[in-house]
C-alpha cells in the first residue's frame, strides 16, 4: 500500500507541531514512526512533509539528553572518522579550515597533504606550517568560492567541517570543489543539521539533509548521500567527482 491523500490527511495535524509542547511533540513523534511503519518504506521515499516532521521529532527527542559540550566532546571521534574516510586521499583540501586543526590531525594520523583554506585567518595556529611532529602543512586565507591556486583534477579529497552553512555562495564553492578533484575524487560534508542541538544553542540557520543532498547533485556530484549520525545531531554527507568516461 502506498501513501495518498488520506495519508495526508493523518498528518495535517503536524503542521501545528511547533506549538504543541514536549508531550505533543513525542506523541507526533509516534505518530511519525507509525507511519513509517504502515507503509514500509525507505524514508528517502515518504513525502517531504513527513520526512521534515520526522527530522523535527528526532533532533528534539535528541537534544533533550545531550550536554551543552556535546559537540566538543565528539571532536575527536569526529575526526577519526573523518580519517577513515578520507585515508585512501593524497591531496585533501580543507574548505572553511578555521583552527586548522583537521588539517593537523589528517597530516599527522595519515600523512597526507593537507591544504586549509578559510576567509578569515584570525583562527589560524601561532606556529604555522608545522604539526606536533613538524611536518609541514598549509593554511591559506582565500575566498572558497575562488580557488584559483588550486589546477583542475590536482585533489583528492574535499572536505568541509561545521563550514557549509557559513557560506554565502555554497554553490559556487561546492562547483569549485568538484572543479578541482580529481575523477572519482570525493567530497565530504559534516555540519550541523536543521533542528539540532546546535541550532539550540547558536540559533543559526542550517540545511536539513535533503537540502544538501540537493546542492551537491547541483554542483555535479554523484553517488551522493547523506545521514545523520552522532545521535542524529551532525549531518554526514559525501559524493563524488565523476570519472571520465
Amino acid at each position: 500500500m502506498q501513501p495518498n491523500d488520506d495519508g495526508r490527511r493523518q498528518y495535517a495535524a503536524a503542521d501545528e507541531f511547533e506549538d504543541c509542547g514536549e508531550d505533543g511533540r513525542d506523541l507526533y513523534g509516534q505518530i511519525g514512526r507509525a507511519f513509517f511503519d504502515r507503509f514500509e518504506l525507505p524514508e528517502e521515499k515518504l513525502p517531504a512533509f513527513v520526512t521534515e516532521r520526522l527530522e523535527i521529532t528526532r533532533g528534539h527527542m535528541a537534544r533533550q539528553h545531550l550536554p551543552e559540550n556535546f559537540y566538543d566532546k565528539i571532536k575527536p571521534s569526529l575526526h577519526r572518522r573523518i580519517g577513515r574516510e578520507l585515508r585512501l586521499a593524497r591531496y585533501v583540501l580543507d574548505l572553511g579550515c578555521g583552527s586548522c586543526e583537521l588539517v593537523r590531525y589528517l597530516v599527522d594520523a595519515y600523512g597526507q597533504e593537507v591544504t586549509g583554506v578559510d576567509i578569515s585567518s584570525d583562527s589560524f595556529p601561532d606556529r604555522r606550517g608545522r604539526t606536533r611532529q613538524g611536518i609541514r602543512f598549509h593554511c591559506i586565507r582565500r575566498d572558497a568560492s575562488d580557488l584559483e591556486f588550486a589546477t583542475d583534477g590536482s585533489m583528492d579529497a574535499v572536505v568541509m567541517v561545521w563550514a557549509l552553512h557559513e557560506m554565502e555562495k555554497a554553490g559556487t564553492i561546492l562547483g569549485e570543489a568538484c572543479r578541482v578533484l580529481r575523477p572519482g575524487g570525493e567530497v565530504l560534508i559534516v555540519d550541523f543539521p536543521r533542528g539540532s542541538l546546535a541550532q539550540q544553542l547558536w540559533d543559526e540557520d542550517y540545511y536539513r539533509p535533503q537540502e544538501v543532498k540537493s546542492l551537491l547533485r547541483l554542483a555535479g556530484f554523484i553517488d551522493v548521500r547523506v545521514r545523520l549520525i552522532e545521535h542524529e545531531q551532525v549531518t554526514w554527507a559525501r559524493g563524488f567527482r565523476p570519472a571520465v568516461a
